[in-house]
């Protein structure tokens, strides 16, 4: 209940402090806390039934829609209030911060940011291209309790070219189209900003090979200097060279730029598989024996030494690099690993908090209602790494010890729930708790 206390008070700090600024305010905390708490999916209307039935809250329903249509919430103080309030973000010295992108299916035509997307990670007996929003989104990746957890902490809705130039309804804002950017040029700004706030911290982006490339290295090395760097997965056709070596003789013609070209990923791959090292690392929630051989190379695609860690599977390999040299074998693999931890993120946020199934339409209700549930989700990241002891798995699942994003969940709620809370944190009216919340939350359990 402190914890949640301590928590919530920063963020309502950023609004004003005249009568309606802590209405909006106390309306604010507690809608975030109808998100976390697993009472139904959090679409808005499933919001509103939240806190008027758990919470108890006497809210005008026009008032909450209006409220969560509102264009005038303060997210970017209160993102940076959530960034200050995360508990030891470096993991060894560096953040880790994972990008990537993903789709969010809706049904409905005039949805802001919605467009025909390609998916490539559909399955046979789902569409290629369906109607969805396109979503760049960057988190922390954090040891919780032993486990890997991914804190989002930015994002971006990605609409494409063409249909801006179509100038098309679900792409504006206030009737005025939104300014076009490319999904590397979001990520650049979602990591630059990102990074500025912790002025003097070495970042290291975690990446899949789409994202890994001279588009993000560049304009983002060039704004944060020497303690920017990328982590990411090499192409099987990626050519490498040796490191130049200055040569005393005098030779005609312009110098050269790279040394000897070794290979492609794969011909290195062959060529090197008898020189791989055991390893002893912590991935996936395990510790496991890998196979793995790695090389200091030159990259021309991003024109600069790389360190590349070739992971050998029975049949398979794959190649990591990053462009941190002094990083280990070990951490490599297992930060990479830990990149993983997005994608779990995704299907918490889209099916455990349920925004896949958000019925908003209008910019501002959509804009609004993804960063609630984003902030929820990081929200209950940060309780579960105040909390003293390490929450108790629920369901247990064969090979599986440690908690689940669910349970933090359920412990939030009670803290939530419990009347002295209420004491610490009043709700935009006095209406009494209703009496079926204990009924309700054992319904849910």
């Amino acid at each position: 209940m402190f914890i949640l206390r301590d928590i919530t008070q920063p963020l309502q700090a950023q609004f004003s402090h005249s009568e309606l600024g802590k209405e909006r305010s106390s309306l604010f905390i507690y809608t975030l806390l109808s998100i976390i708490i697993p009472f139904t999916s959090s679409i808005t209307s499933n919001c509103y039934r939240c806190l008027t039935t758990l919470f108890g809250i006497d809210l005008n329903q026009k008032r909450f829609y209006t409220f969560m249509a509102s264009s005038t919430l303060p997210w970017q103080r209160v993102w940076q209030t959530i960034w200050g309030l995360i508990p030891s973000p470096e993991t060894d010295g560096r953040l880790l911060l994972a990008l990537d992108d993903t789709i969010n299916p809706k049904s409905g035509t005039h949805i802001f940011a919605c467009d025909t997307v390609f998916d490539h990670a559909a399955k046979t007996n789902q569409s290629q291209y369906p109607w969805a929003q396109n979503i760049v989104a960057v988190g922390l990746l954090k040891r919780i309790k032993g486990r890997w957890g991914c804190l989002f902490m930015d994002f971006r809705f990605y609409i494409a070219q063409k249909t801006l130039t179509a100038n098309s309804k679900n792409a504006r804002i206030k009737d005025q189209p939104v300014p076009f950017q490319s999904k590397l040029e979001q990520a650049c700004h979602m990591l630059i900003g990102i990074s500025q706030h912790f002025p003097n911290t070495p970042v290291l982006a975690v990446m899949d090979s789409w994202f890994g490339n001279y588009s993000v290295w560049q304009p983002v090395r060039k704004c944060l200097g020497l303690r920017f760097h990328i982590l990411s997965r090499l192409r099987s056709n990626n050519v490498l060279y040796n490191q130049l070596v200055e040569s005393k003789e005098n030779k005609r013609g312009r110098p050269a730029k790279y040394g000897k070209r070794i290979g492609s990923t794969a011909e290195i791959a062959k060529q090197f598989v008898s020189l791989a090292k055991n390893y002893t690392v912590e991935l996936y929630g395990k510790t496991r024996q890998v196979s793995a051989y790695d090389q200091v190379v030159v990259l021309k695609t991003l024109k600069c030494s790389v360190r590349v860690v070739w992971v050998y599977r029975k049949t398979q390999w794959i190649a990591l690099f990053t462009t941190d040299l002094t990083l280990s074998v070990n951490q490599i693999i297992e930060f990479y690993g830990a990149r993983w931890k997005i994608e779990s993120g995704f299907k918490e946020l889209k099916q455990d908090i349920g925004s896949q199934s958000a019925q908003c339409r209008k910019a501002a209700a959509v804009i609004n209602h993804l960063n609630f549930c984003l902030m929820a989700s990081t929200l209950a990241w940060i309780y579960a790494d105040k909390l003293k002891a390490d929450p108790e798995r629920r369901h247990k699942v064969k090979g599986r010890t440690s908690f689940a994003f669910s349970d933090v969940r359920h412990i939030i709620a009670e803290a939530a729930l419990n009347e002295d809370f209420v004491r610490l944190c009043p709700k935009p009216s006095n209406s009494p708790i209703n009496s079926i919340v204990a009924v309700l939350l054992r319904m849910v359990a």
